[in-house]
């Protein structure tokens, strides 16, 4: 169910989709989308406006994660399957870029269609990432990425969450 938000304030539009947000998605957390819209939107957002910064908080963390994974991997005391599997995150999150920056260019185009592939294949590799860490050893190793791939993730949960209120007119 897709509330109808009122909002008339910037303020109050981003409190009212984070909660649509996070109601209609468990993978959204209240007040991780409203402290990162509040930090990152203009005063003067729109429900648009919501939806082009959660996307451009995409690219950049995904910019940013590939960067510490990068760092991380110079770090010699990871044994060699934790190695690995930063490897193959990095490569991920190489590839990643590309989609968000297109995911980007779709949405500020309006083809929200193209812009939820590009973002849901974000998302497709945070959460390879993240499942490589659990595959050799069980649940024993934790990811040294998790919290930057779950912020990541609920990043791209929010995208879609703007882009299908727009697309709906539940705004």
């Amino acid at each position: 169910m897709i509330m109808k938000i009122h909002a008339t304030k910037p303020y109050n539009l981003i409190n009212s989709t984070c909660l649509n947000s996070s109601y209609n998605n468990p993978n959204i957390n209240y007040t991780f989308c409203t402290t990162s819209l509040h930090a990152a939107a203009p005063a003067t957002a729109t429900l648009h406006g919501l939806g082009a910064t959660s996307v451009t908080l995409i690219v950049r963390n995904v910019t940013d994660t590939r960067r510490y994974t990068k760092r991380l991997m110079r770090n010699k005391k990871w044994d060699g399957y934790t190695r690995q599997c930063l490897a193959d995150c990095f490569h991920l999150f190489s590839d990643a870029i590309p989609s968000a920056k297109q995911a980007m260019r779709d949405y500020d185009e309006e083809r929200f269609n193209d812009a939820n592939v590009e973002i849901s294949s974000t998302m497709d590799a945070v959460s390879t990432c993240e499942n490589g860490f659990k595959e050799g050893r069980g649940s024993s190793l934790v990811s040294p990425l998790k919290k930057r791939n779950e912020d990541l993730f609920q990043l791209s949960a929010m995208a879609l969450s703007v882009m299908r209120m727009i697309q709906t007119g539940s705004a």
